[in-house]
């Protein structure tokens, strides 16, 4: 009878400290909470002395509508605000099919530098993000290739 009591307050005792760490593992730094999830890097390149970087949840540029990050950083990562920023998803003419340009709708976040957008991609596909800014940082463009799946 003992082995059985003992056997089942070790179990509760088990669960108890379980569903502990369970609860205990969130996080309590707002400063987390206040970054936007920028996801996985699509593609980034120089821009001017910045480094500019697209991404989002999957790391992949998809046909259709979707949410996307654009982030201006300095040499040190940190993110530089830039003032006015553009972000167009520019495919060339082929054969028939005329040029087709997509831009993206870009909103400032919590964390200056950095950008959501919102654009519909057209097709899959090789296409350009073209990429500019002006603002206290100075101005800058850029033309990154990347594929739409």
């Amino acid at each position: 009878m003992k082995t059985i009591i003992l056997s089942i307050l070790l179990i509760a005792l088990t669960g108890s400290i379980i569903l502990l760490g369970a609860c205990g593992s969130a996080s309590t730094d707002t400063s987390i909470a206040d970054k936007p999830a920028q996801g996985t890097v699509i593609t980034s390149g120089a821009i001017g002395n910045l480094t500019v970087t697209v991404s989002n949840d999957s790391g992949k540029l998809k046909n259709g509508e979707q949410e996307l990050f654009l982030t201006f950083s300095d040499a040190s990562g940190k993110p530089v605000d830039v003032g006015a920023a553009s972000l167009n998803f520019h495919m060339p003419a082929m054969g028939t099919m005329a040029m087709m340009n997509d831009s993206a709708v870009l909103t400032t976040t919590k964390t200056p530098g950095v950008y959501k957008a919102k654009v519909k991609v057209s097709m899959p596909g090789e296409w350009q993000a073209q990429i500019a800014y002006e603002g206290a940082a100075g101005s800058g463009k850029t033309s990154l290739p990347l594929r739409a799946f």
